[in-house]
């Protein structure tokens, strides 16, 4: 074992309801019925916190993000709310990124100044497709001319940090289609892109009913090799399995999940991993995901859906599972800082990854190659304790 530096602290607050339920979505979401409680929802969240405050005593948040869930169901006044009771509790850096996730049906004119003025000071739309027939087989609220204006509007207001989310191998979709969905969203010119292929998730409508006209393996992965052509040829370098940006535009909060940084989890369902110098110890913590079982039990024992510490014995593929989806890959010091782990116990999978042709090294610095890339799930596979 060597000393565990904890690293990096970030905030993750989560906001569980939605217009309606996405087909595809197995995220902690609910589809909205009736007014939401979101006054209830905020003070509890403000116990939660509160709650998980004796975790990270001291440190600097350097990243919050507001994910869904449909952020953008609640107005500006109580995302303000939320982050003005966050930095009365804790230390925030001053260039601390704020992102909140939006679903371009929700936008509303004149709502991103007030967001921007409470604190967001990036934003993250849900386009998925910019095509009608497509966005219509994925369950989507809006329409392509919605999801335009959208972000127009968002940039009218001042925001230059800007990511926008693209699906790629959707039903009906050819290579044609999404390549015309990536010139719709460079045209726009964000800082950021997100571009996730569409995947059969269990428990989601998808997986009980898989819509037809999906592409093949082999299509998906043309489909996917032009789109990082194209997007590199417009100045958006691909810097994780799904992420993309212009230089120096990385979206910080989730490089620092990547890195296997610290972040702190609030809200129904929410996620937490925090890392203590003093114990050696590096929790996960998570909470319940029903919205009236958190609001009701929040800033109480039963308010913790459950603690889990990371074992020495799990932490490498914990680490690998985060940082080799990353192009950059990672340095050994920094696996030693982070799981107060000696190099020698991850030494001879990296043997193993490197013969295979799927990791490379240079000096401390251990990076994907283009065949580990394709194969991120197999190379990660290899740390399973």
């Amino acid at each position: 074992m060597t000393a565990l530096i904890p690293p990096p602290l970030s905030l993750y607050i989560h906001i569980p309801w939605c217009v309606k339920k996405c087909p595809y979505c197995d995220f902690n979401s609910h589809g909205q019925k009736g007014e939401l409680p979101v006054a209830d929802y905020v003070a509890a969240l403000v116990r939660d916190l509160e709650q998980d405050l004796p975790l990270v005593w001291g440190r600097t948040v350097h990243s919050v993000f507001f994910g869904g869930g449909t952020p953008s169901l609640f107005m500006p006044e109580a995302i303000g709310a939320i982050l003005d009771a966050c930095t009365a509790r804790l230390r925030f850096a001053p260039s601390a990124e704020i992102t909140m996730e939006c679903n371009p049906g929700t936008a509303e004119h004149g709502r991103f100044e007030a967001y921007r003025a409470a604190g967001v000071n990036r934003i993250s739309f849900g386009i998925q497709s910019f095509d009608d027939g497509c966005l219509q087989r994925l369950g989507r609220i809006h329409d392509s001319r919605e999801a335009e204006r959208a972000v127009k509007l968002a940039q009218d207001a001042g925001y230059d940090n800007l990511n926008l989310d693209l699906m790629y191998a959707l039903p009906g979709q050819d290579l044609a289609m999404a390549l015309h969905d990536v010139e719709r969203a460079i045209a726009l010119q964000p800082a950021h892109l997100s571009h996730y292929q569409l995947t059969m998730e269990p428990n989601t409508a998808f997986a009980a009913r898989p819509p037809e006209g999906l592409p093949d393996e082999d299509g998906a992965w043309d489909i996917q090799e032009h789109c990082i052509e194209r997007m590199a040829d417009a100045g958006y370098a691909q810097y994780e399995v799904s992420a993309y940006a212009r230089p120096g535009r990385q979206c910080a909060h989730n490089l620092n999940y990547w890195r296997f940084g610290d972040y702190l989890g609030i809200g129904a369902g929410a996620h937490g991993k925090i890392s203590s110098g003093a114990s050696g110890e590096i929790l996960r913590r998570w909470k319940p995901k029903n919205p009236r079982d958190f609001m009701a039990h929040a800033g109480t024992v039963q308010g913790i859906g459950g603690d889990d510490p990371i074992s020495p014995a799990n932490r490498p593929f914990d680490y690998m599972l985060n940082a080799l989806r990353l192009v950059e890959g990672f340095t050994l010091p920094d696996f030693e800082a982070r799981t107060g782990l000696d190099r020698v116990v991850i030494a001879g999978e990296l043997a193993q990854a490197q013969a295979r042709g799927w990791l490379e090294q240079a000096g401390d610095r251990v990076r994907p190659t283009e065949l580990g890339q394709r194969f991120t799930n197999d190379v990660i596979g290899l740390f399973l304790a």
